[in-house]
Protein backbone atom coordinates (compact mmCIF):
# COMPACT_ATOMS: atom_id res chain seq x y z
CA UNK A 1 0.00 0.00 0.00
CA UNK A 2 1.13 3.76 -0.79
CA UNK A 3 1.48 5.79 2.11
CA UNK A 4 0.73 9.31 1.73
CA UNK A 5 1.52 11.73 4.33
CA UNK A 6 0.91 15.25 2.90
CA UNK A 7 -2.04 16.73 3.91
CA UNK A 8 -3.93 19.76 2.68
CA UNK A 9 -5.03 22.37 5.25
CA UNK A 10 -8.23 24.66 4.22
CA UNK A 11 -9.33 27.10 6.12
CA UNK A 12 -13.01 27.61 6.23
CA UNK A 13 -13.46 30.87 8.82
CA UNK A 14 -16.77 31.32 10.15
CA UNK A 15 -18.76 28.57 8.89
CA UNK A 16 -22.23 27.30 9.83
CA UNK A 17 -21.61 23.65 11.67
CA UNK A 18 -24.18 21.91 9.71
CA UNK A 19 -22.47 23.14 6.68
CA UNK A 20 -19.20 21.97 8.35
CA UNK A 21 -20.41 19.04 8.80
CA UNK A 22 -21.86 18.25 5.14
CA UNK A 23 -18.54 19.38 3.39
CA UNK A 24 -16.57 16.93 5.93
CA UNK A 25 -18.92 14.33 4.97
CA UNK A 26 -18.20 14.96 0.86
CA UNK A 27 -14.55 14.53 2.02
CA UNK A 28 -15.08 11.59 4.40
CA UNK A 29 -16.97 9.77 1.82
CA UNK A 30 -14.42 10.44 -0.80
CA UNK A 31 -11.81 8.77 0.82
CA UNK A 32 -13.85 5.93 1.77
CA UNK A 33 -15.38 4.85 -1.56
CA UNK A 34 -11.13 5.18 -3.08
CA UNK A 35 -9.74 2.98 -0.61
CA UNK A 36 -12.77 0.23 -1.36
CA UNK A 37 -12.23 0.85 -5.06
CA UNK A 38 -8.61 0.20 -3.97
CA UNK A 39 -9.42 -2.83 -2.16
CA UNK A 40 -12.22 -4.26 -5.02
CA UNK A 41 -10.18 -3.62 -7.69
CA UNK A 42 -6.53 -4.33 -6.18
CA UNK A 43 -5.27 -1.10 -7.43
CA UNK A 44 -3.12 1.60 -5.08
CA UNK A 45 -5.01 4.48 -5.87
CA UNK A 46 -3.13 7.62 -3.49
CA UNK A 47 -5.70 8.62 -0.26
CA UNK A 48 -5.52 12.14 0.77
CA UNK A 49 -5.60 13.83 4.06
CA UNK A 50 -7.06 16.69 4.90
CA UNK A 51 -7.30 19.15 7.96
CA UNK A 52 -9.90 21.81 8.13
CA UNK A 53 -9.52 24.66 10.42
CA UNK A 54 -13.22 26.56 10.99
CA UNK A 55 -15.15 28.49 13.78
CA UNK A 56 -18.78 28.20 14.10
CA UNK A 57 -21.63 30.68 14.80
CA UNK A 58 -22.92 29.69 18.83
CA UNK A 59 -24.12 26.01 18.17
CA UNK A 60 -24.17 23.24 21.05
CA UNK A 61 -23.16 19.52 19.14
CA UNK A 62 -24.25 16.36 20.97
CA UNK A 63 -22.48 13.19 20.25
CA UNK A 64 -24.02 9.85 19.71
CA UNK A 65 -22.79 8.62 23.61
CA UNK A 66 -23.99 12.27 24.88
CA UNK A 67 -27.51 12.34 27.01
CA UNK A 68 -29.87 15.10 25.88
CA UNK A 69 -30.63 16.35 29.31
CA UNK A 70 -27.16 17.81 29.20
CA UNK A 71 -28.32 20.44 27.32
CA UNK A 72 -30.28 23.19 30.04
CA UNK A 73 -32.16 25.14 27.53
CA UNK A 74 -35.13 24.43 25.89
CA UNK A 75 -36.15 25.67 22.50
CA UNK A 76 -37.02 29.04 23.08
CA UNK A 77 -34.50 29.73 25.37
CA UNK A 78 -32.04 28.50 22.59
CA UNK A 79 -34.11 30.50 20.05
CA UNK A 80 -33.78 33.67 22.26
CA UNK A 81 -29.98 33.39 22.57
CA UNK A 82 -29.66 32.87 19.02
CA UNK A 83 -27.80 29.25 19.22
CA UNK A 84 -28.68 26.21 17.18
CA UNK A 85 -28.42 22.63 18.38
CA UNK A 86 -27.21 19.56 16.43
CA UNK A 87 -27.24 15.85 17.11
CA UNK A 88 -24.07 14.29 15.39
CA UNK A 89 -22.43 11.39 14.89
CA UNK A 90 -19.41 11.78 16.29
CA UNK A 91 -18.49 10.57 19.91
CA UNK A 92 -18.90 11.92 23.08
CA UNK A 93 -21.17 13.98 24.68
CA UNK A 94 -22.36 17.48 24.62
CA UNK A 95 -19.95 20.69 24.04
CA UNK A 96 -20.53 24.08 22.82
CA UNK A 97 -18.87 26.27 19.52
CA UNK A 98 -18.30 29.62 18.89
CA UNK A 99 -16.18 32.31 17.70
CA UNK A 100 -13.17 32.52 19.11
CA UNK A 101 -12.77 28.79 19.25
CA UNK A 102 -10.53 27.16 16.88
CA UNK A 103 -12.37 23.74 15.84
CA UNK A 104 -9.72 21.28 13.79
CA UNK A 105 -11.20 19.08 11.84
CA UNK A 106 -8.69 16.00 10.69
CA UNK A 107 -9.53 13.67 8.04
CA UNK A 108 -7.17 11.55 7.50
CA UNK A 109 -6.58 8.01 6.14
CA UNK A 110 -5.30 6.45 9.10
CA UNK A 111 -3.30 3.54 7.28
CA UNK A 112 -1.70 6.44 5.60
CA UNK A 113 -0.18 6.96 9.07
CA UNK A 114 -1.03 4.28 12.12
CA UNK A 115 -3.75 2.28 12.46
CA UNK A 116 -4.59 2.97 16.08
CA UNK A 117 -7.62 5.00 16.89
CA UNK A 118 -6.65 5.39 20.79
CA UNK A 119 -3.22 6.28 19.73
CA UNK A 120 -5.11 8.99 17.25
CA UNK A 121 -6.70 10.30 19.72
CA UNK A 122 -3.35 10.83 22.27
CA UNK A 123 -1.89 12.32 19.59
CA UNK A 124 -4.24 14.82 18.75
CA UNK A 125 -4.27 15.39 22.58
CA UNK A 126 -0.50 15.73 22.47
CA UNK A 127 -0.33 18.10 19.95
CA UNK A 128 -2.45 20.38 21.54
CA UNK A 129 -0.84 20.05 25.57
CA UNK A 130 2.45 21.11 23.32
CA UNK A 131 0.50 24.02 21.61
CA UNK A 132 -0.47 24.81 25.42
CA UNK A 133 3.07 24.61 26.76
CA UNK A 134 4.70 26.91 24.00
CA UNK A 135 2.13 29.63 25.37
CA UNK A 136 3.75 28.74 29.06
CA UNK A 137 0.31 26.60 30.01
CA UNK A 138 0.94 23.29 31.64
CA UNK A 139 -1.72 20.95 30.09
CA UNK A 140 -2.88 17.47 30.72
CA UNK A 141 -5.20 14.26 30.45
CA UNK A 142 -8.16 14.23 32.83
CA UNK A 143 -8.25 10.40 33.83
CA UNK A 144 -11.29 8.62 31.54
CA UNK A 145 -12.04 11.46 29.46
CA UNK A 146 -10.55 12.83 25.88
CA UNK A 147 -9.64 16.36 25.74
CA UNK A 148 -6.99 18.43 27.05
CA UNK A 149 -7.29 19.63 30.81
CA UNK A 150 -5.27 22.32 32.96
CA UNK A 151 -4.57 21.14 36.49
CA UNK A 152 -5.92 17.82 35.55
CA UNK A 153 -4.03 16.08 38.62
CA UNK A 154 -6.29 18.13 41.09
CA UNK A 155 -9.45 19.78 42.37
CA UNK A 156 -8.68 23.11 40.01
CA UNK A 157 -9.27 20.99 36.81
CA UNK A 158 -10.64 23.06 34.10
CA UNK A 159 -11.13 21.79 30.06
CA UNK A 160 -10.01 23.74 27.34
CA UNK A 161 -10.45 21.64 24.51
CA UNK A 162 -12.99 19.20 23.93
CA UNK A 163 -12.39 16.59 21.47
CA UNK A 164 -14.81 14.10 20.04
CA UNK A 165 -14.22 11.79 16.30
CA UNK A 166 -15.74 9.20 14.17
CA UNK A 167 -13.60 6.88 12.50
CA UNK A 168 -14.43 4.42 9.47
CA UNK A 169 -12.17 2.03 7.48
CA UNK A 170 -9.66 3.94 9.53
CA UNK A 171 -10.73 6.93 7.94
CA UNK A 172 -11.10 9.93 10.61
CA UNK A 173 -14.12 13.24 10.72
CA UNK A 174 -14.59 15.61 13.15
CA UNK A 175 -11.84 16.38 15.85
CA UNK A 176 -11.00 19.05 18.08
CA UNK A 177 -12.28 22.16 19.68
CA UNK A 178 -9.64 24.68 21.09
CA UNK A 179 -11.12 27.44 23.53
CA UNK A 180 -9.11 30.15 22.11
CA UNK A 181 -11.00 33.78 22.88
CA UNK A 182 -14.40 32.85 22.90
CA UNK A 183 -17.58 33.06 24.98
CA UNK A 184 -17.32 30.90 27.90
CA UNK A 185 -20.51 32.00 29.01
CA UNK A 186 -22.03 29.71 26.72
CA UNK A 187 -20.86 26.65 28.71
CA UNK A 188 -23.23 27.46 31.43
CA UNK A 189 -25.67 26.35 29.80
CA UNK A 190 -24.99 22.43 29.55
CA UNK A 191 -23.13 20.13 31.13
CA UNK A 192 -20.33 20.19 29.36
CA UNK A 193 -18.91 16.23 27.92
CA UNK A 194 -21.21 15.27 30.93
CA UNK A 195 -19.18 16.05 33.23
CA UNK A 196 -20.66 17.97 36.24
CA UNK A 197 -18.74 19.42 38.67
CA UNK A 198 -15.30 21.01 36.26
CA UNK A 199 -14.42 24.32 34.62
CA UNK A 200 -14.53 25.03 31.41
CA UNK A 201 -11.43 27.72 30.46
CA UNK A 202 -9.76 29.58 27.16
CA UNK A 203 -5.78 30.37 26.85
CA UNK A 204 -7.58 34.16 26.42
CA UNK A 205 -8.88 33.78 29.97
CA UNK A 206 -5.71 31.68 31.34
CA UNK A 207 -3.19 34.31 29.73
CA UNK A 208 -5.71 37.87 30.72
CA UNK A 209 -5.33 38.68 27.17
CA UNK A 210 -6.86 37.36 23.37
CA UNK A 211 -4.48 35.75 21.31
CA UNK A 212 -3.99 35.23 17.47
CA UNK A 213 -5.80 32.71 16.15
CA UNK A 214 -3.77 32.10 13.13
CA UNK A 215 -0.62 31.98 15.64
CA UNK A 216 -2.73 28.85 17.48
CA UNK A 217 -3.14 27.04 14.27
CA UNK A 218 0.50 27.94 13.40
CA UNK A 219 1.12 26.30 16.50
CA UNK A 220 -1.09 23.20 16.57
CA UNK A 221 0.35 22.62 12.67
CA UNK A 222 3.45 22.22 13.79
CA UNK A 223 2.85 19.62 16.43
CA UNK A 224 0.35 17.79 14.62
CA UNK A 225 3.17 17.55 11.29
CA UNK A 226 5.75 16.14 13.88
CA UNK A 227 3.90 13.56 16.06
CA UNK A 228 2.22 12.22 12.86
CA UNK A 229 5.18 13.08 10.23
CA UNK A 230 3.09 14.54 8.06
CA UNK A 231 4.16 17.02 5.28
CA UNK A 232 1.87 20.01 4.52
CA UNK A 233 0.58 20.53 1.38
CA UNK A 234 -0.62 23.77 -0.02
CA UNK A 235 -3.06 25.41 1.81
CA UNK A 236 -6.67 26.48 -0.01
CA UNK A 237 -9.93 27.35 1.10
CA UNK A 238 -13.35 26.32 0.46
CA UNK A 239 -15.77 28.65 -0.74
CA UNK A 240 -19.09 28.93 2.16
CA UNK A 241 -22.15 28.78 0.76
Amino acid sequence: MIQNKNVICQDWGLTAYEHACQKQAELFDATVAMKIKNRNDNSELETPNYLIFCEHPPVYTLGKSGLAAHLLLNQAELSAQGVSFHQTNRGGDITHHGPGQIVGYPILDLDNFFTDIHLYLRQLEEAIILTLADYGLKAGRYQGYTGVWLDADNAKARKICAMGVRCSRWVTMHGFALNVNNDLSYFNHIVPCGIVDKAVTSLAQELGHEVAMDEVKTRIKKHLATLFEMNWSTETSTPQS
